[in-house]
């Protein structure tokens, strides 16, 4: 089996790329003077923005690979694995790469929300692809926090790298609503393959021994992340996921309310649910009334 290699610490990865350590916590890297990454694969402890300027070969993320494409975005959030693939010639590249360890965050108006960058936890075919506008605008935020960093450590220093790092990830947050807004026929595709993923659920037995479709279900029947497909359905609609998929139960259940064959009870459970009182409650919460209420009205 191969042997991942943990990345804990700023200064051990700079040690493995040839650059300085300027901060325990964090570094900013101009790829272009450094080192390339030994074909391995590293358990990162860190959070990274790796921004590419050139096509520059392959990368395993997990299981996974990605073909980087000039002007491309990838985050790795710590717990993540990232190789390089092994045989593929060193080769010289152009870009930057951000890291910073946890710690560098705690106690700042960063750390408290880092969670909501959900695009650290989408997968590599997810990337962000910058214009060339975007491109600049992420170059100048790295290149104020190398500032910073070249700067001598004070009661400053702290708060201002987090708030360009912070300033850094809301950009991308918008950069990718615009992507999500370009790759907009791609998305409507994937829209109607929820729906038909969602109907041919309810069609079959898979809910009475699978239970309710979850957001992680669907979005792996699709090939994509949790969050991106999230994301992008929020976008899109207007509603979570876990929204559109109780939308769609509804949808069926009151279809399936009116075969008076059939109690309240037995369509909750054909219908994937646990406890017959938990559909009830649902249906209520989305309707406004009961499901023996909603019969009735027939």
């Amino acid at each position: 089996m191969e042997e991942i290699v943990k990345i804990g610490s700023v200064a051990q990865y700079n040690a493995m790329r040839g650059v300085t350590t300027k901060h325990p916590l964090i570094t900013v890297i101009d790829l272009s003077i450094a080192q390339p990454m030994p074909a391995r694969s590293f358990n990162f402890g860190l959070y990274a923005v790796g921004l590419k300027e050139i096509n520059c070969g392959q990368l395993r993320y997990g299981r996974k690979h990605y073909d980087y494409q000039e002007g491309s975005l990838i985050f790795v959030a710590p717990g993540q694995v990232v190789g390089v693939e092994r045989g593929v010639e060193p080769f010289a590249m152009k870009g930057w790469v951000l890291l910073f360890h946890p710690d560098l965050i705690n106690g700042t108006p960063l750390g408290k929300h880092m969670q909501d960058y959900s695009f650290f936890s989408y997968d590599v075919n997810e990337a962000l692809h910058l214009s060339d506008k975007e491109k600049s605008i992420v170059i100048d935020c790295f290149s104020k926090i190398e500032y910073e960093l070249d700067q001598n450590i004070d009661k400053h220093s702290k708060g201002l790298i987090a708030s360009n790092i912070e300033l850094l990830l809301n950009y991308c947050n918008r950069f990718y609503d615009r992507q999500f807004i370009t790759r907009d026929n791609a998305n409507k595709g994937i829209l109607e393959r929820f729906e038909h993923l969602l109907k041919d659920y309810f069609s079959s037995d898979k809910p009475q021994h699978e239970g309710l479709p979850s957001v992680a279900y669907c979005a792996e029947a699709l090939h994509l992340s949790p969050n991106y497909f999230g994301d992008l359905v929020k976008k899109e609609t207007g509603r979570s996921a876990q929204e559109y998929i109780q939308s769609k139960v509804i949808d069926v259940a009151k279809e399936r309310v009116f075969d008076l064959n059939k109690s309240v009870s037995e369509i909750a459970y054909e219908l994937g649910f646990k406890y017959p009182q938990h559909f009830t409650r649902l249906f209520k919460q989305k309707v406004g009334i009961t499901p023996n209420d909603y019969r009735m009205m027939n």
